[in-house]
């Protein structure tokens, strides 16, 4: 019988996830990684979430409800370095990153996966909404879930060839509604569990503050504030710290300038945001590095794809070519907005995910 460690978030995911692959005849292993940070216990409570006593306590009744062995495991430092700090350093470069993938990547999958293995299991196992596929050409890929509106392929663009033959993902074939019908008939007790919306490690979504907090608590500094200047860099008036802001940014800018602006820039070596019309702030072309490749092995040739460019974004057709040995650059049809240095660019092959990067 195959072994299978399923990493158990407490949510419905992940829960109806190792019922699935109990009744497929794996052997199913619970696993909740303890990733939060702080030792005072009312403080983890709090934060709830993922990270939160509330996740190891719902994830160990699903456990005693299927019957199936169930441990937590320290993942403290992993998060830490791969996570949290990327998440700070990322931002004060005048980035936004996406915690996400840095923890899918490094968290999730790299530590988790070397762990498993290390204990006999063949597969590692979660409740993301994304199908695993080998592909003809040997390669193994991420393929769309059934419903279009949850799937989370775009996280995950970044998983090895390695990564990607040792996981599982059942959810993938269901809908939302589907998997919660069959929590419900199963009976397992997180079946109406809401799911979690915020950045885990900043439930209230201030993530400007926990940087400052985190900023002051290791270097004893507090981040200056610095000009809103146009692109010309003719001064507007005073930000309150580059950390505040994020490309593409419309909302909370202070600024009375007659007409709606938005964040075109982020300069963190001047400590400048820079400013511009709607019209400044759309583009079609888009440069990455980092990339990564899944459904194939590289870019040879410049190639038609439909690529996004954030989570949330519906996706947009584009003509994605390599200029370099981890660069690419993608120029779409049509204008994009808030084209955002952080976040991923993600190129797909029909239903599958052919790779992507960084946006820089």
């Amino acid at each position: 019988m195959e072994r299978v460690v399923v990493g158990m978030s407490g949510g419905v995911d992940s829960s109806v996830a190792a019922y699935l692959l109990k009744e497929q005849g794996y052997d199913v292993i619970g696993i909740t990684m303890q990733i939060w940070q702080e030792e005072d216990s009312c403080a983890v409570e709090e934060n709830g979430g993922c990270c939160g006593l509330s996740a190891v306590e719902d994830a160990r009744r699903v456990a005693a409800a299927l019957d199936i062995p169930y441990y937590v495991m320290n993942f403290k430092k992993e998060f830490r370095e791969s996570v949290i700090d990327y998440f700070t350093e990322e931002y004060l470069r005048g980035r936004t990153p996406n915690p996400c993938i840095a923890c899918n990547r490094y968290v999730k999958w790299e530590a988790l996966l070397h762990r498993s293995l290390a204990v006999g299991a063949d597969y590692i196992a979660t409740g993301h909404y994304a199908r695993v596929e080998k592909l003809d050409n040997g390669r193994y890929a991420l393929r769309r879930c059934v419903s279009a509106s949850k799937d989370q392929t775009y996280a995950l663009y970044s998983l090895t060839q390695e990564q990607l033959k040792r996981t599982l993902m059942p959810a993938g074939e269901y809908t939302k509604s589907q998997i919660r019908a069959i929590a419900r008939e199963k009976g397992l007790p997180v079946a109406d569990k809401p799911d979690s919306q915020d950045i885990c490690f900043v439930p209230d979504g201030d993530y400007a503050a926990f940087i400052e907090d985190t900023v002051w608590k290791t270097a004893g500094k507090k981040l200056p504030d610095g000009n809103f200047v146009t692109p010309d860099g003719r001064v507007l008036g005073r930000h309150k710290g580059i950390i505040h802001y994020t490309v593409g940014q419309r909302k909370g800018l202070g600024l009375a300038l007659g007409h709606p602006v938005f964040v075109l820039e982020i300069r963190p070596e001047t400590n400048e945001v820079v400013i511009g019309t709607y019209e400044e702030s759309l583009t079609h072309t888009v440069r990455a590095k980092h990339l990564s490749f899944m459904a194939a092995e590289d870019l040879p040739e410049p190639r038609r794809v439909y690529a996004k460019i954030r989570y949330n974004h519906k996706g947009a057709w584009c003509m994605a070519e390599k200029t370099g040995p981890d660069e690419i650059v993608c120029h779409f049809e049509e204008p994009l907005r808030a084209v955002t240095p952080g976040q991923a660019l993600v190129l797909y092959d029909g239903e599958y995910v052919l790779g992507g990067g960084t946006i820089v």
